[in-house]
């Protein structure tokens, strides 16, 4: 286990001063700290750490960059973890922590914060991966929340089989690039002409970045595909569905106001998949976004909607399950001592951290 690869501590930009200072820290570890300091006691302790749900385990390297930029002695610790990428079961240890409480207490609070956040997006992720049975997921959050978290979750989202971001931020831990289609501000920007923006994205975007046109500018997405497909033919790579989902496209209205046909509807992917293999358009993929959760994911696999790829966002940021971390002294002085209901549970899966 000790031999696995993890991510250098270099590779985070940490403000160390801070960490050092205990800027981010729970200010009741500061205190422990001083009266501890203070009254001249400073025991030798094990601290564990677990999660509080089954879950794919991310952000561990980062807890541990902190961790060493944060503690002015790193030798004194001994430091066992799991690693980022590994399923872990509820309430199982994934980092324990031996050395003298006061060189360590008041990182408990950023090591936490750290595996619980960057865990929940990699599990998030990973639940969206399986529902789409081997297709590209591309994550697309990134607008979602603050663009700092970039770098630490592109790297979740990455360890858990997501194929594309849309940052080069989001890809800056595993030297990735960030991907993406066509926005509607460049349609809107060439007047709503969807054909001439596609066009123009051609003309000007690298040959090796594939041409994805996003067809629900006109809430028309059979008709759109048909006209980009026809103008740029093999250059086209594939379709992006966006439709809003307070809306019907043109081509479903006359079937009524089923709340099914909103948004990008199984029949809308069906319509504009027969629409571009009538005329003899079947290389052209088809990528589905917006609102796309792992549930609706595993119900267009169900009824095997013809789509190629699907565009995720707010749901990987969601809190659904309790990913959320704590830390317990259990040994002190090598002797148990812990809360009741918390014990020492060592765990022959974690690797010694150098």
């Amino acid at each position: 286990m000790g031999k696995r690869k993890r991510l250098s501590p270099d590779s985070f930009d940490l403000p160390v001063a801070r960490l050092r200072a205990g800027f981010y820290t729970d200010k009741y570890f500061l205190r422990t700290r001083d009266i501890l300091c203070g009254d001249d006691i400073n025991p030798i302790v094990t601290m564990q750490v677990f999660c509080r749900s089954a879950a794919l385990l991310a952000g561990m390297d980062e807890a541990i960059a902190i961790l060493q930029a944060a503690v002015d002695a790193w030798t004194d610790l001994k430091v066992m973890a799991l690693y980022d990428g590994d399923a872990i079961d509820s309430w199982e240890t994934a980092m324990t922590i031996e050395g003298p409480l006061t060189a360590f207490v008041h990182v408990e609070t950023l090591i936490l914060g750290v595996l619980a956040r960057r865990t929940r997006i990699a599990t998030n992720t990973h639940e969206a991966v399986v529902a789409a049975n081997g297709k590209e997921v591309m994550y697309f959050a990134a607008r979602h929340d603050h663009f700092l978290n970039q770098p630490g979750d592109g790297y979740a989202v990455r360890i858990a089989g997501a194929t594309d971001v849309s940052t080069d931020a989001q890809g800056l831990y595993w030297d990735g690039l960030g991907a993406g289609t066509i926005p509607h501000a460049l349609i809107a920007a060439y007047a709503g002409d969807t054909l001439l923006a596609t066009q123009k994205f051609a003309e000007h975007i690298d040959p090796s970045v594939p041409v994805i046109a996003l067809v629900d500018f006109d809430n028309d997405c059979v008709n759109t595909s048909l006209s980009v497909a026809r103008v740029l033919g093999d250059r086209l790579a594939g379709v992006r569905l966006d439709t809003s989902r307070s809306l019907i496209d043109k081509s479903l209205q006359n079937l009524g106001d089923d709340s099914s046909l909103h948004g990008v509807s199984a029949k809308l992917v069906h319509m504009v998949r027969d629409a571009l293999d009538g005329e003899g358009y079947d290389h052209v993929r088809i990528v589905v976004s917006g609102g796309f959760t792992p549930e609706r994911i595993r119900a267009f696999e169900s009824q095997r909607v013809p789509c190629d790829g699907y565009g995720v966002g707010s749901s990987i940021l969601a809190n659904r399950g309790d990913f959320d971390f704590t830390a317990d002294v259990v040994m002190v002085d090598g002797k148990p001592c812990a809360k009741i209901g918390r014990s020492f549970k060592p765990n022959k899966r974690l690797g010694l951290v150098t």
